[in-house]
């Protein structure tokens, strides 16, 4: 995917868009803020019902579960309604669909609240969580697993395209049943369905992306267990042995033991040791390289299947970014112009987006307290609802806006982002910082005067290039800067008028 294009703003329609999760597990509604590449969530509520409690041993839905349900999709549908929402996408899957009353629950939820709810076949299920992982992530390839309450489904992923697909009744809820009567034979059972699908194989060596409520949990539980300093979720990445050895040890746990883990719900946590066993032997049986948590699934993969062709291959990045930057832009000069401008210091490539993006965000704070814009443009650097990108990504640019606006590196204050990159990478983000500061200051971000300077390399030089009739702009600070610039590139200043 290229770094550039296109320069128009990516959004279809800005009404609200709500999508209605029912799953074995839990209930969800989603409102987002529109239908474009990377929509943004305006509201989310989750409540644990437990519909698919019981599921394997009675086949039908859960009665309490049936009641929480219900009760709390009425207040949904009745949001939806107050908050005017555009479109609404309600998905029921694997308890409505395997269990034998889940059609006169799904009808009953029909003409109760309104909500025009779909049944998932196991089939659809996994390709819309596969979208999703699409959706934030362009570049996946290798598989993904979705493991909601009542199933697991697994798809394999190769240059942007979803290819093959299984679903398999290894969803918590189940297995908790299977496991109160022989929790010995728990893992040949797991192994066993995972045996049956050879296509699986094709993703060894590569990685695999995890998706679910219960997962994610897993990962928030690794980031605690080992001090990770960057708390978010998506893209979160584990090499396959230490990853493995991890989910052995949750997999043994007692809910007892795992009652002090805080930011996840009593009712999660029940499941949580069921929910690290099926991903250690999913990672077992596939050998990726990698386990990477994705935040995008099932609901953002419904919306993103909803896009025209043309605005699915957006970058999710760059388009992230330019909502950022129309939400509080100061100046007119487009960011695209920033960074050709900057462009002839730097001649690695594979972080062309990285500083265009960067470029898009570079005025983030300007309307924040001066003595606070570097920690705040960090801080929204790391935590923004960014796709597209991974965690040494996001720390790079966090980076790149810390120099922009303090002029300088502080590995105390940026401790979070500073481990996360190789002495290339934190050369380079600091230099990127410091060309912006150049930037801004020398055109006060007008564009006719990014027209008419230019910046260049020479051997032992950096070279500031600027019509003689405008000369006068070179100031002291404008001076400064580019000392800093020079020397965080070891070279010499050169101011020529021409």
């Amino acid at each position: 995917m290229t770094a550039r294009r296109s320069r128009k703003h990516d959004n279809i329609d800005r009404r609200p868009v709500a999508v209605v999760d029912i799953g074995s597990n839990s209930i969800r509604l989603v409102v987002f803020d529109g239908t474009s590449r990377v929509p943004l969530p305006l509201f989310n509520e989750k409540v644990l019902s437990g519909l698919g409690r019981g599921l394997e041993r009675t086949g039908e839905l859960d009665a309490e579960g049936m009641e929480s349900a219900l009760q709390n999709l009425r207040r949904f549908a009745e949001l939806i309604r107050a908050m005017d929402v555009r479109k609404t996408f309600a998905l029921a899957t694997a308890a409505a669909r395997d269990a034998s009353n889940g059609p006169a629950f799904v009808k009953l939820v029909r003409k109760t609240t309104g909500l025009p709810v779909v049944v998932l076949s196991g089939r659809e299920e996994a390709r819309l969580s596969a979208l999703g992982v699409i959706a934030g992530t362009p570049e996946a390839a290798g598989a993904m697993g979705d493991l909601g309450g009542g199933s697991l489904e697994l798809v394999e992923l190769s240059d942007g395209h979803a290819d093959r697909y299984a679903t398999l009744p290894l969803g918590p809820l189940r297995l908790r049943e299977v496991a109160e009567r022989n929790r010995g034979q728990l893992r040949a059972m797991i192994d066993d369905h995972l045996g049956e699908h050879s296509f699986l194989r094709r993703a060894r060596g590569r990685d695999f992306y995890a998706v679910g409520g219960a997962w994610r949990a897993l990962a928030k539980l690794h980031m605690s267990q080992t001090n990770y300093g960057l708390e978010v979720i998506h893209h979160y990445a584990i090499r396959r042995q230490p990853a493995i050895e991890f989910l052995e040890l949750v997999a043994t746990q007692s809910r007892a033991s795992l009652d002090g883990f805080t930011g996840v719900s009593r009712k999660r946590l029940e499941t949580l040791p069921l929910a690290a066993l099926v991903l250690e032997r999913t990672l077992r049986r596939i050998k990726p390289e990698r386990l990477i948590f994705s935040a995008y699934g099932l609901r953002e993969g419904c919306l993103y299947d909803s896009l025209p062709g043309k605005l699915k291959r957006v970058d999710p990045l760059l388009s992230g970014a330019r909502a950022m930057l129309e939400g509080n832009r100061r100046y007119k000069v487009d960011p695209e112009t920033l960074a050709d401008w900057i462009a002839p210091l730097f001649k690695d490539g594979s972080r062309e987006r990285l500083r265009l993006a960067t470029c898009y965000l570079a005025d983030i704070a300007w309307s924040e307290h001066p003595d606070h814009r570097g920690d705040i443009a960090y801080r929204r650097a790391l935590y923004m609802p960014l796709a597209g990108i991974d965690h040494p990504g996001r720390a790079y640019v966090a980076l790149a806006l810390f120099a922009r606006y303090e002029g300088q590196p502080d590995p105390e204050a940026t401790r979070e982002a500073w481990h996360l990159l190789d002495e290339e990478s934190l050369r380079e983000a600091y230099q990127l910082g410091l060309a912006l500061r150049v930037a801004y200051r020398l055109t006060g971000g007008a564009a006719s005067v990014f027209a008419r300077c230019r910046l260049r390399l020479t051997g032992k030089d950096i070279v500031l290039d600027v019509p003689s009739r405008m000369g006068g702009m070179i100031g002291e600070v404008v001076g400064r800067r580019l000392d800093a610039l020079a020397r965080a590139l070891d070279r010499r200043p050169v101011i020529k008028l021409r």
